[in-house]
């Protein structure tokens, strides 16, 4: 990529992800409607047509490529992306950790996303479930660690209230879901 295709591409992920943002800023907070999700789908669907050609060309753009910020916005994308999208591309990400190329946060973030898309227990306490009125943390690999873990990459600590009452496990969840049958 020359000069001003990378200039072209940080603009394009920052602004994508703008887009994402206030679609889901829009999401009504206690029942958002069918016509608001379809808007959110709608922009991942086309953040996703758009941003899995670039990572499989170009590899995941970091820090070096688009700035702190452009990196970031890929995070976003790739956040919102359907999970098969986001176990693709973890790899990706984390070698982009690994060469100082990309941030640790976004990492624990999309680690414990696809740990919870996979049915396993996430690490850094990052991914939650509403159910009803009901916000819980999905199961926990290491209760006791889980604030050490976020220490290390300056996330803001769990309480202990919420680490307690985090979920123990997936089949917890399906009882929770389908009322104990």
């Amino acid at each position: 990529m020359n000069a001003d295709e990378i200039v072209e591409l940080r603009a394009e992920l920052i602004a994508r992800t703008a887009a994402d943002q206030r679609a889901r800023a829009g999401l009504h907070p206690d029942r958002p409607t069918a016509e608001q999700w379809e808007h959110v789908a709608d922009i991942d669907r086309e953040n996703l047509r758009w941003f899995a050609p670039l990572v499989a060309v170009h590899g995941w753009p970091g820090h070096r490529l688009v700035g702190v910020d452009g990196a970031h916005a890929a995070w976003v994308i790739a956040q919102h992306a359907p999970a098969p999208y986001r176990a693709l591309w973890l790899p990706k990400l984390q070698s982009a950790v690994r060469d100082n190329d990309a941030s640790a946060r976004d990492l624990a973030y999309l680690s414990d996303r696809v740990a919870t898309d996979q049915q396993r227990p996430q690490r850094h306490g990052t991914q939650w479930l509403r159910i009803g009125d009901t916000n819980r943390l999905y199961p926990l690999s290491k209760p006791a660690k889980v604030n050490l873990y976020r220490t290390e990459i300056k996330l803001d600590l769990l309480s202990d209230t919420d680490i307690k009452s985090a979920y123990t496990s997936y089949t917890e969840i399906t009882a929770v879901v389908t009322g104990g049958s």
